[in-house]
């Protein structure tokens, strides 16, 4: 379990249909901007008020920041560029070892999703050798180098600003429940097949990589997932 600390302005929730390009629709009493893919509804994705259910097969992929590799972009709460959103979530391939973007009054959370694993030095420090689902949390404005063991990887990310949000992240596996209170709350499921219950009316089955989102709570909520995933909890200061 890792627990890390730290949006203002109108949320929306931002989704690309079959038929036409991408639109905003506000949601009522919400504070987030969330983008949802292509073919989310040919895809029976949920959108039920501030609930989404994102599937692995539409992330959109894109460069990063310094331009020497690729993401897939899960969700993020509000901007087009990478300098702009409070929060972020994306799955990143690295084929070689190398050194990572710079992210100025951001925090990191990344973890090995597949492959052996590897090690990173930090501002001149070396990390432990980090496995698979060991998150290792570091500054965004630290100079980073990445040293690959045994091969490429996949892995998972969340950054944020630290100055807008607080946050929690832990791993789970196996048949859980706990509470939140958190205003929005991810679920990004590892296994072939996660089970999510939300209180005693909402049910949903994520598949490997896709991710649950849960926005604009402001009560406690009781949440069972089975399954191997990630938990991430966020809220604005």
């Amino acid at each position: 379990m890792i627990g890390i600390t730290p949006l203002s302005g109108p949320r929306s929730c931002a989704i690309e249909s079959p038929q036409s390009a991408r639109y905003s629709a506000t949601l009522p009493g919400s504070r987030l901007s969330v983008i949802a893919w292509k073919n989310c509804f040919i895809n029976r994705e949920i959108y039920m008020g501030h609930l989404n259910v994102l599937r692995a097969a539409n992330y959109p992929r894109m460069s990063w920041k310094n331009g020497a590799g690729s993401t897939l972009e899960i969700a993020r709460d509000a901007g087009d560029d990478l300098d702009s959103f409070g929060w972020r979530v994306s799955i990143a391939d690295i084929g070689e070892s190398g050194g990572f973007s710079t992210f100025a009054g951001y925090q990191r959370v990344i973890t090995v999703l597949q492959g052996q694993g590897m090690m990173l030095l930090v501002d001149g420090q070396s990390t432990r050798l980090l496995l698979p689902l060991d998150s290792f949390a570091f500054s965004g404005e630290c100079l980073v180098y990445c040293a690959l063991f045994g091969g490429p990887i996949l892995d998972f990310n969340l950054i944020y600003a630290p100055e807008r949000f607080s946050a929690r992240l832990q791993w789970l596996e196996g048949k859980q429940r706990f509470f939140s209170s958190a205003s929005t709350v991810l679920i990004f499921s590892v296994a072939e097949q996660t089970q999510v219950n939300l209180g005693n009316s909402t049910h949903e089955v994520l598949g490997r990589h896709d991710c649950l989102l849960h926005d604009g709570n402001s009560e406690l909520h009781e949440i069972a997932v089975t399954g191997r995933c990630c938990v991430i909890e966020l809220t604005p200061h």
